[in-house]
Parts: C-alpha cells; sequence; structure tokens
C-alpha cells in the first residue's frame, strides 16, 4: 500500500509538475480549475501547501484533455 502525503510544499508541486517557481505562480494566477494553496499563517513569509489530492486530480484532467483534443 502507498501512502501519499495529505499536503505538499510548494517547492515539492515544482518538483512533481516539472515546473518552474514563476509558472507554478501563473498557473495559480491564470488557470481557475488549478488546486488553491493552503496558507499556513497571516504573514508574508508563511509556508504554502497543496493539497496532494487536489493536485493529483488536476494533473489526471489536464491530461484527459490532452488527450481528448489529439483525438
Amino acid at each position: 500500500m502507498t501512502i501519499y502525503p495529505v499536503r505538499i510544499q510548494f517547492k515539492t508541486a515544482c518538483q512533481i509538475l516539472d515546473v518552474s517557481r514563476e509558472t507554478l505562480n501563473q498557473l495559480i494566477k491564470l488557470d481557475p480549475t488549478f488546486p488553491q494553496k493552503i496558507k499556513m499563517g497571516t504573514a508574508k513569509q508563511s509556508p504554502v501547501y497543496f493539497d496532494y489530492a487536489e493536485l493529483a486530480e488536476w494533473h489526471n484532467s489536464q491530461k484527459q484533455g490532452l488527450a481528448a483534443m489529439e483525438a
């Protein structure tokens, strides 16, 4: 049985999606279907996390959309 993390750090999300920090920031701003970030605290430098299941679901929907466009 594989155990996946409940939430992942911003930099881990970048690694999983194989994108830069800037690209991930653009996805957050421009794609309304991208999962909401979870900010832990109110300070500007508070850590940001993403829900792993939501991120995986978003990624799978992107793959399905590309497959539908190619068909």
